[in-house]
């Protein structure tokens, strides 16, 4: 039997409007929320590593959505979206959102390669050098009160107790004790002045740093413990696009016409 022709209009109106319908998770105060919106949600939360994809995942974020949908639809209604301050901080979120995609981007077109890190851990190798130095040291403000504690360290005084009296340093509640660390740790003026000392002996003069003047005391060496590359890799790799990510922000930076 051959539909009328009402009847007919009104069943091809039905069927070009079901595949719409059936794109939308949920219709709030006449408004559909899409279900490629709660596909774009369970993405991003997926591949930060949250969740894996379920149904009950799923099902939260879908209630999620409805319940930004009635809060942004009352908060509309009470015009704070056109509220100066809400606006400025929409346009700054904007522009963070967009800035972020275009380092992402960057990031992507500029990998950092194996041979850079091998070549960055070798210069860290190379700065750190083949020895640690365990040091202890007491930092005053003046040469004179530096010169009074050698005096008294050569007349018998502990150096971990004139330390804990007289340090101006945050290792003084520790006798001056600074571990084991390597001498590019330190100011270049203190490295070649704990270096240059033999294991239990305490300079003679005053070392001047910008920190102060130190004694400083060597309590031993050893051979120094760096860890193998596999180990740090991650670590420089960040650091080395850290680097790149800055030198393309000041290139863009040089570039701009600013007044």
């Amino acid at each position: 039997m051959m539909l009328k022709p009402a009847r007919l209009l009104l069943a091809l109106l039905a069927l070009a409007a079901a595949p719409a319908f059936a794109q939308n998770i949920a219709t709030v105060n006449g408004k559909g929320i899409p279900a490629a919106k709660v596909d774009q949600v369970v993405k991003q939360v997926v591949a930060q590593g949250k969740q894996t994809d379920s149904p009950q995942l799923r099902e939260a974020i879908k209630k999620d959505l409805i319940g930004r949908e009635v809060m942004i639809q009352e908060a509309d209604k009470q015009g704070f979206g056109i509220r100066p301050e809400v606006k400025s901080a929409l346009e700054n979120a904007r522009q963070s959102i967009i800035i972020n995609a275009m380092l992402a981007d960057y990031v992507k077109k500029n990998p950092v390669k194996d041979p850079e890190i091998k070549a960055e851990y070798d210069k860290f190798k190379a700065t750190m050098g083949d020895k640690e130095y365990h040091a202890k040291h007491i930092l005053v403000p003046t040469e004179e009160e530096a010169k009074a504690i050698i005096a008294k360290l050569k007349a018998g005084s502990k150096f971990e107790d004139l330390a804990k009296a007289s340090s101006k340093d945050g290792s003084a509640a520790n006798g001056g004790d600074l571990d084991w660390a390597s001498p590019a740790g330190y100011v270049p003026e203190f490295s070649k002045a704990m270096v240059a000392l033999q294991k239990g002996a305490i300079t003679d003069i005053p070392v001047k740093t910008q920190f102060g003047y130190h004694v400083i005391k060597l309590e031993d060496t050893r051979t120094a413990k760096i860890p193998p590359m596999e180990e740090v890799k991650q670590q420089i790799a960040e650091q080395l696009q850290q680097r790149k990510l800055q030198a393309f922000r000041e290139e863009l930076m040089k570039k701009a016409s600013i007044k």
